[in-house]
């Protein structure tokens, strides 16, 4: 059973920066596609970035482009999210997702629907 786990969430001053890690056990990370979303209160689940299995591509919202870089370490079956010159607005709950490689999906990269596994979020606060 694949499960993820999210750590590296904490307190950070604007500007600052914080690395997230979401670690999957269960099954060869190698073989998933991988997504960082994140939820602010009272706002919709947002995807802020993915990565692909069969080539590494990317993706990127764009209001994290430039500052957010998604990367997988498939020998540690490990997903990190480096975030860095942080915004307010950047505080939510991260969450981690996958879904096989080979899964056929109608949703967009970004889109929660096409993610199958969930971590259970870690916090970040941007905040002076």
């Amino acid at each position: 059973q694949v499960q993820l786990v999210e750590s590296g969430g904490g307190l950070v001053q604007p500007g600052g920066s914080l690395r997230l890690s979401c670690v999957l056990s269960g099954a060869p990370l190698t073989y998933y596609n991988v997504a960082w979303f994140r939820q602010a209160p009272g706002k919709e689940r947002e995807g802020v970035s993915c990565n692909m299995a069969k080539d590494g591509s990317t993706d990127y919202a764009d209001s994290v482009k430039g500052r957010f870089t998604i990367s997988r370490d498939n020998a540690e079956n490990t997903v990190y999210l480096q975030m860095g010159s942080l915004k307010p607005e950047d505080t939510a709950v991260y969450s981690c997702a996958a879904t096989f490689s080979q899964s056929t999906s109608y949703f967009d990269k970004l889109h929660p629907l096409r993610y199958d596994y969930w971590g259970q979020g870690t916090q970040v606060t941007v905040s002076s």
